[in-house]
């Protein structure tokens, strides 16, 4: 069993849950006006923590605000500028990511380790293959990592601080896994696992999820990302269901959706696109079925605690196997939605 540290009111590694993360995709100067309710949406969903990047102290009441606003522990991403990271801490946040391979002088990263045990906040050692030392290119990337990481473990332990966290990543599935894997038969560090750059939403998800399904089959990784180019509730969902999937993680709603073949007269696929997110915010612990026909429709409703079957433009909603509801498929949205919603 790993050491557990604590992030905020999470904790991480020990017999703590693993927990899902993702990473604000706007630039901390132009925040949304629904910032509020999209940090709502991604705790429902089940999201656990958020990172911000903070790559300047003229963004401090930015980074205060949302340390004030956001449901979840909110991590600072610090690179280059070991200020922004003592800057952050000021702000409140509950972690920090840095690689101290380019923050600069050894006395910087130290400088910041002081302050973080002052405070009570952790870091993550953030070590991607692409940022490795320079004057080591040519030694095997998963010793190097593995090394490079335990040596500023080193760093931080001679001044007496363990609240740790560390990743390896890459882009090469194959070399995160690796990495993680040799650097937890040498170390009691717990793991923030993903696969860094990984691409699109299938992309992604079956490079991250090669990865990230075997290690957490080890008992490796005490949280996890997956790195998607697209949304970042893309990210927490594929978290949750690969977690949800792996029997680490109880509850929540189950989607249920055919692939769409020549029969289908729904459009059951953009319906599912335009749906899915807030059915899995609904905190509903409930199955709902999404067909396209009324070939498999009505047996995958008698499965399903909801469900929606479509013919043209008529839509059919179900509950526990009986159709309850015909309307028109312009209002089949706010009608499956309102159908979760009273469901008990």
């Amino acid at each position: 069993m790993t050491k557990e540290v604590k992030v905020g009111s999470l904790r991480i590694g020990g017999d703590a849950p693993v927990s899902v993360q993702t990473m604000y995709d706007i630039p901390l100067s132009r925040l949304e006006e629904r910032f509020e309710s999209r940090m709502g949406v991604l705790k429902a969903m089940g999201c656990d923590i958020i990172r911000f990047s903070y790559p300047d102290i003229a963004e401090h009441d930015a980074l205060c605000e949302v340390v004030r606003r956001c449901p979840m522990p909110v991590v600072a991403d610090i690179h280059f500028d070991y200020r922004n990271a003592m800057d952050a801490m000021d702000c409140g946040v509950a972690k920090i990511r840095i690689n101290p391979g380019n923050i600069g002088a050894r006395w910087k990263t130290e400088e910041v380790v002081r302050k973080a045990l002052d405070k009570g906040v952790a870091i993550r050692i953030g070590l991607n293959s692409g940022s490795l030392p320079r004057n080591e290119e040519g030694k095997d990337k998963v010793n190097l990592m593995v090394d490079t990481a335990l040596e500023y473990i080193g760093w931080f332990e001679n001044l007496g601080f363990k609240d740790t966290v560390v990743s390896l990543k890459a882009s090469d599935s194959e070399l995160s896994y690796q990495a993680a894997v040799k650097f937890s038969k040498r170390s009691d560090y717990p793991m923030h696992i993903g696969v860094t750059e990984a691409g699109g939403v299938v992309t992604s998800c079956v490079r991250s999820t090669w990865t990230l399904g075997r290690l957490l089959e080890q008992g490796i990784g005490g949280t996890m990302r997956y790195s998607i180019t697209g949304s970042i509730e893309d990210e927490v969902q594929a978290g949750v269901e690969l977690l949800r999937t792996l029997g680490l993680r109880k509850g929540g709603m189950k989607i249920v959706s055919c692939p769409m073949c020549g029969r289908c007269s729904f459009n059951s696929q953009g319906f599912l696109k335009e749906v899915e997110h807030e059915l899995l915010a609904s905190g509903k612990d409930i199955c709902v079925a999404i067909m396209g026909c009324q070939v498999n429709g009505p047996g995958e409703a008698k499965g399903a605690d909801l469900a929606v079957t479509g013919i043209g433009n008529k839509v059919y909603l179900y509950r526990k196997g009986e159709i309850f509801k015909q309307i028109d498929a312009a209002h089949a949205r706010e009608e499956l939605l309102k159908a979760v919603a009273d469901y008990e």
